[in-house]
């Protein structure tokens, strides 16, 4: 039997990732609002909504680290897995966001958030990185995370992931990753993600690695999506 068991799994539609006052705003990102309510309407048999959720020294804040090399967007700094002090990588600074009791962390209004079942917070550990809902950059799961996003949908039977958000080039792409590495059949849909760079570099880059791994992009009039909306109508 080809069992369709569809999540909705919405990244990181946070006041600091949209325009006007974001401090890390990525263009066009509040617009994704009318789309992904749309799909909050659908008979998904859970809706999920991951959130940075970051301490105010997280590693990955620029003023989280001493000059010269503390520019936001192009210094890097080498980071320590936690779990394994041999292993490093190297790590991008960002502008302070998304800081845990601020307003930035919250979910933009424009969001229909009582539509959502489940809020991921993620990044809560100042020491790492953790741009996917499922593990954090050395693929951890640990209380970086408020729950455990794979055995929650893997609880709940699911089969197939329908994600959007922000970042396209980075969130998005990392969680839909980790997604297709826990088994799902993921999608992301193009209507509902915008990235901080649309051009080859980032989205163009994000595609071609959703490719090798086996992750379509697809469209929300596509036959993905109104597979969605048969089982609603139903």
């Amino acid at each position: 039997m080809n069992y369709f068991v569809p999540a909705l799994v919405v990244v990181d539609m946070q006041e600091d990732f949209c325009q006007p006052n974001g401090s890390l705003a990525i263009a066009g990102g509040r617009e994704l609002a009318p789309v992904i309510n749309e799909l909050l309407k659908q008979s998904f048999v859970l809706k999920v909504a991951t959130k940075d959720f970051h301490p105010s020294d997280h590693v990955s804040f620029d003023t989280s680290h001493p000059p010269p090399n503390n520019k936001a967007f192009d210094s890097t700094v080498t980071v320590a897995n936690p779990t394994n002090p041999a292993e490093s990588k190297e790590l991008a600074l960002w502008p302070v966001h998304c800081v845990q009791g601020t307003p930035g962390a919250e979910i933009i209004e424009q969001i229909h958030v009582t539509e959502i079942d489940v809020i991921v917070e993620k990044g809560r550990d100042k020491r790492v990185e953790m741009y996917s809902g499922f593990a954090d950059m050395f693929g951890n799961k640990s209380e970086a995370a408020s729950l455990d996003l794979a055995a929650l949908l893997h609880g709940k039977g699911v089969t197939h992931i329908y994600m959007v958000g922000l970042a396209g080039d980075a969130c998005v792409k990392c969680t839909a990753v980790d997604a297709k590495l826990e088994g799902f059949e993921t999608y992301v849909i193009r209507e509902g993600t915008r990235s901080v760079n649309e051009g080859e570099a980032g989205w163009g880059a994000a595609v071609k690695e959703f490719q090798k791994c086996g992750i379509k992009v697809v469209s929300m009039n596509g036959p993905e999506v109104d597979r969605v909306k048969a089982v609603t109508r139903l």
